[in-house]
């Protein structure tokens, strides 16, 4: 389970992707996203994919975006099996589902190579409400600590004698109980020391605070911008204009 949740994880890193400004990360995580909903081609969207196994080459997270790919996987099975249930057609049912694979590892890629803290000032960049950027931030935070927790509640539960993998469904999912009940505790425990830490500290008693960071954007950040940019204005072109020509 860690294994596979680690694939959306940020880790400090020392990659030219991961010095790049978080704003020119977001940009180019966003037009990856983009371009997945453009293409209607199984051979456009595996080009897009290309592009972004390059990406994760060079911010050497490709071990990572691995773990993404699998845990999407099972996802991505599910929508293909119902596409092909209702629509009978095999081109459109793969698509769909690779689609669906393209789709996480374009947002993942951001994720798991921008700090929290880069994303709360992305965030604060577009004045986004503070209350709504503090509450997405700390959940992003959260999402490792509530992944240990449940890793440490079941190997309590299983040393106790707690069988989580035999049966069928239906004993599995009632077997999970013993493990969500310390999990929300321990998250409403959690939640109660976050408040009286936001209390002390004075939070909301400024209208608009100040920020201690201020990004500027460099020579190679405005390259890469630019850089992508015209690649996804390229890419949008010659799927749209110049390919359909040239197929029969």
């Amino acid at each position: 389970m860690m294994w596979l949740s680690g694939g959306f994880v940020f880790r400090r890193g020392d990659s030219p992707y991961h010095r790049l400004d978080p704003r020119v990360k977001l940009l180019i995580s966003a037009l990856m996203f983009v371009s997945t909903l453009l293409v209607r081609s199984f051979y456009e969207l595996l080009a897009v994919i290309a592009v972004m196994v390059a990406v994760a080459a060079v911010a050497t997270v490709l071990k990572r975006v691995g773990r993404t790919m699998v845990l999407t996987a099972t996802f991505s099975a599910f929508i293909f099996v119902i596409n092909i249930v209702f629509t009978r057609n095999l081109e459109s049912s793969v698509l769909y589902a690779v689609r669906f694979v393209a789709i996480v590892v374009s947002t993942s890629l951001f994720f798991i190579t921008t700090s929290p803290d880069e994303l709360e000032q992305v965030m604060k960049t577009f004045r986004l409400p503070r209350d709504v950027v503090f509450a997405f931030v700390t959940a992003v935070r959260f999402i490792p600590v509530m992944m240990l927790d449940t890793i440490q509640i079941m190997d309590a539960q299983k040393s106790r004698g707690l069988e989580l993998e035999k049966g069928n469904i239906f004993r599995r999912v009632r077997n999970m109980i013993p493990v969500l009940i310390p999990l929300v505790v321990n998250s409403v425990v959690r939640s109660g020391e976050l408040a009286e830490a936001m209390e002390s500290r004075a939070y909301g008693a400024v209208p608009r605070p100040t920020s201690l960071v201020q990004y500027k954007s460099s020579v190679t950040d405005k390259v890469v911008a630019l850089a992508a940019l015209a690649l996804f204005i390229a890419g949008a072109y010659s799927f749209y204009y110049i390919l359909p020509v040239q197929l029969p």
